[in-house]
């Protein structure tokens, strides 16, 4: 597990955050933008992301500039991180690169969640369960004039019952690992990610190389 350090911060929140697409709720700071996942690059379309915790959830807010939404409305679990613009977030919270979870959550508010339980070649690699779901989990996207908006709300109860997760309610000062992710198909496919990976490797699934999650007042 790689040294913490300047970890990106998720502050709690007072505000009830309704979980509806319209950020006029949202007091916590905007984190960005993306830049390509394994070049660090600009990316061609802005991407923003914040953070929040209370007791009980944590809450995600993505801003993302789009000219040309690519996706449709599907069904739950559907694999649009092969066709459609979305928004993600993988967490690793005992940093161990194993049991860590991802959740994607397209323009048009179809969201899939994944655990991914070994993905290394120690345990035959890319051991995953997509038919695991997060009890309470709730995502809303909202198109704009801008691009799109995606607000996800994850419980922390439900993270808790994932086996060898290291899922524990967090506290101030607990630090998770994890990133924050976007695809964009448009006029150029581009993966980008709150923080790059500097072993320059593709693919988002780098989990020795995640950022470093802090949850702050």
């Amino acid at each position: 597990m790689s040294i913490y350090s300047q970890p990106f911060l998720i502050h709690k929140t007072n505000e009830k955050i309704k979980i509806d697409g319209d950020l006029t709720d949202w007091k916590t700071p905007f984190l960005g933008p993306f830049v390509v996942h394994n070049t660090g690059e600009k990316a061609t379309q802005n991407t923003f992301v914040s953070l929040a915790w209370d007791n009980k959830n944590l809450y995600l807010a993505y801003k993302c500039s789009d000219t040309k939404i690519i996706g449709t409305a599907q069904i739950k679990d559907s694999q649009i991180f092969n066709t459609d613009d979305l928004a993600e977030i993988f967490l690793d919270p005992d940093g161990d690169s194993q049991n860590y979870i991802e959740i994607g959550v397209n323009a048009f508010s179809t969201n899939y969640d994944l655990l991914l339980k070994c993905i290394s070649e120690e345990c035959g690699g890319w051991k995953t369960s997509m038919d695991f779901d997060f009890t309470g989990l709730e995502s809303v996207s909202k198109i704009n004039k801008d691009g799109y908006i995606v607000e996800i709300k994850i419980p922390f109860s439900s993270l808790e019952k994932v086996k060898n997760g290291g899922f524990t309610k967090p506290k101030i000062g607990t630090k998770w690992k994890g990133n924050a992710f976007r695809i964009d198909y448009g006029n150029t496919t581009e993966y980008l990610a709150l923080q790059p990976y500097k072993s320059l490797n593709f693919g988002f699934h780098q989990p020795k190389e995640f950022a470093v999650f802090e949850f702050v007042k």
